[in-house]
């Protein structure tokens, strides 16, 4: 999926979830939070370090910063922190213990330890995995894949970041209202 796809996802997401503005916003405020010097609270350092290189593996540096430069991983603890139960944070943390444990299996290490290549391979078969959960009829789905739920987080904290949003996709914010017959400049209107 290119990054464009992953925009109009976004989109179609931003417009479920309460429109774009109001998506848009939240994100902003997260990443504002974050510049404020927010710490880690929820993820220890293996899994922060297991986040940072599942997000930068889903969207790398190339001619922009990627989702690490983004720090994709403080705005995912942010939320598991402050917007997350209790059991939807055990259920995202039993996914990145999942990750460790398919690691084990496929290359007897944590994800971390394997290399580009294995990485790459477990990353591809997990969105296999959510890619056939989300082409399934919805009554016979079962739960949400924790892939499924990570790849959007990365994608809404690196596309609500200054650099996802300005760097990348060149958004230039604009007035969210239509003001009719508003003086263009009341600094030089005649008196």
């Amino acid at each position: 999926m290119d990054r464009r796809a992953v925009v109009r996802l976004m989109g179609a997401a931003a417009a479920l979830a309460g429109g774009p503005v109001e998506i848009e916003r939240l994100g902003r405020e997260l990443h504002r939070r974050l510049a404020l010097g927010v710490t880690r609270r929820v993820l220890d350092p293996h899994q922060d370090a297991t986040v940072v290189s599942l997000s930068d593996l889903i969207l790398p540096e190339t001619d922009t910063p990627g989702a690490k430069a983004a720090r994709v991983n403080e705005l995912i603890d942010l939320l598991l922190a402050e917007w997350y139960d209790a059991a939807d944070r055990d259920r995202f943390l039993a996914g990145l213990r999942d990750v460790d444990a398919r690691a084990h299996t496929a290359f007897g290490k944590d994800f971390l330890d394997g290399t580009a290549v294995q990485q790459a391979a477990l990353l591809t078969a997990l969105d296999d995995e959510a890619a056939r959960w989300n082409a399934s009829p919805r009554g016979s789905r079962g739960p949400e894949p924790f892939y499924r739920t990570f790849k959007w987080l990365t994608l809404f904290g690196y596309y609500t970041s200054e650099i996802g949003a300005v760097r990348e996709q060149h958004y230039a914010i604009i007035p969210g209202s239509y003001v009719p017959c508003a003086p263009a400049d009341t600094a030089s209107a005649p008196e």
